[in-house]
């Protein structure tokens, strides 16, 4: 029986075969190489290893040499350079990263949690302060507001993005209100219009929690450009992986080269590791996970179409079923990046579907529970049932199915099918 995972990175390691004809005298020319020539009649092997070598061909000659996929070559550039940490890898994916959400200035950092701890103290939030947040996200989010001794302060979300309700954020708003951390979930951004009226109303920070929602858009304008700062993050299930890391971007200069000493012990710019100007962390990106996302972000249109391909076979296979469970809606004025693709079931054992449609190969997750529920934010915070109804329906209801790259048309019928018999014989 074929297995379906709930997520899985796409990383083309495959290695194909390329022509390459030699029309001049080649003969012992030096030739990079990191596994087997061959000659395309005969396959006869002409050279192998791992090194720079001489390749013996005459005119006319016509060679196969491997194509590998980037994020090997990339990954191999780093440990045959021998710098694994703080080169020339990490700069292009921030470039690049940068280029395509449309900031000035990206930086690369260990996870997107860690990203977002920076961020919190470049926005200057400290103790006693408040942030309005989402309580329908990665816990992630709030902590990194109690990293600061400053308090998460929740607002329900809009039952059709799942995102904060802009409505209910204003009534969250006090004098220790200083900032709003915005999360946009599932790859679909949240309603950022009203939410800038917000800040700029009661003089307001914006700070983005992008790690699920790279390339998305509102009203044509890319999630990440909107808040002070933002933070992306690339762990396997993402639109876009490095194995564990993330990204800030920002328009500031300055703050900018806060993340950079920040993420660095406290270092500033030229400085050696002999002096340290600030508290900082171990935050930095190591070059092989670099390579890695300079790989994927130079592939992003590709991931992103192929995500979006797998969500349309689900909406195609599963939408006349509404009467069994909700799929996802895109609010108007959005683009959709799909990181995952969540179902609401109507009336359903969420956990004996889920036994069900692992017996059949399929693997499925609650998603997400709400934060405020969490055993240590109802000790700390005193939170119950019922303070957040949306979150909390949302919560109880929502099903992940298997979304990752290299789902045939065929596997998403299949999953499809097994899923509204169960929940028609329910």
């Amino acid at each position: 029986m074929k297995k379906y995972p709930i997520a899985k990175p796409y990383i083309k390691i495959k290695k194909e075969w390329k022509r390459l004809t030699f029309s001049g005298d080649l003969r012992n020319t030096l030739m990079p190489t990191n596994s087997i020539y061959k000659k395309d009649v005969s396959g006869e092997t002409v050279m192998a290893g791992g090194i720079t070598m001489p390749v013996f061909a005459k005119v006319g000659d016509t060679l196969m040499i491997p194509d590998f996929a980037k994020e090997e070559k990339y990954v191999l550039e780093v440990l045959r350079s021998g710098v694994l940490s703080i080169g020339s890898k990490v700069e292009a994916f921030e470039k690049k990263f940068a280029n395509f959400v449309g900031t000035k200035y990206a930086c690369a950092v260990s996870s997107g949690t860690a990203g977002l701890h920076l961020v919190m103290i470049g926005a200057g939030i400290g103790p006693g302060d408040e942030v309005i947040t989402s309580p329908f996200s990665f816990v992630a989010s709030a902590n990194s507001i109690l990293y600061m001794g400053a308090k998460p302060v929740f607002a329900d979300i809009d039952p059709v993005t799942y995102n904060m309700d802009p409505v209910k954020i204003e009534k969250k708003i006090t004098k220790k209100t200083k900032a709003i951390l915005v999360v946009h979930i599932f790859g679909q951004a949240a309603d950022m219009v009203p939410i800038m009226k917000l800040a700029k109303k009661y003089n307001l920070k914006i700070i983005e929690d992008a790690c699920e929602s790279l390339g998305a858009t509102h009203k044509g304008k890319k999630v990440g450009t909107f808040g002070e700062s933002s933070v992306f993050a690339f762990y396997p299930n993402k639109q876009i992986t490095t194995g564990e890391g993330g990204m800030i971007v920002t328009n500031d200069k300055k703050l900018d080269k806060l993340f950079r000493s920040l993420r660095n012990q406290g270092r500033s710019e030229n400085m050696q590791w002999l002096d340290h100007e600030r508290l900082g962390y171990n935050y930095r990106m190591d070059e092989l996970s670099a390579a890695v996302g300079l790989a994927q972000i130079e592939n992003i249109d590709f991931l992103l179409r192929e995500r979006k391909r797998v969500a349309e076979f689900y909406n195609k296979f599963l939408s006349p079923y509404q009467d069994l469970l909700q799929v996802p809606e895109i609010a108007d004025f959005n683009t959709h990046t799909w990181f995952v693709y969540v179902v609401l079931l109507k009336n359903k054992n969420r956990d004996e579907i889920i036994r069900q449609l692992a017996n059949k190969g399929v693997a499925t997750k609650p998603y997400l529970p709400s934060i405020h529920l969490f055993s240590f934010y109802k000790e700390l915070f005193g939170y119950k049932e019922g303070d957040f109804p949306v979150s909390e329906n949302v919560s109880n209801r929502g099903l992940a199915l298997p979304f990752y790259i290299g789902l045939k048309e065929s596997d998403i019928k299949y999953i499809c099918e097994k899923l509204v018999k169960i929940l028609s014989n329910g």
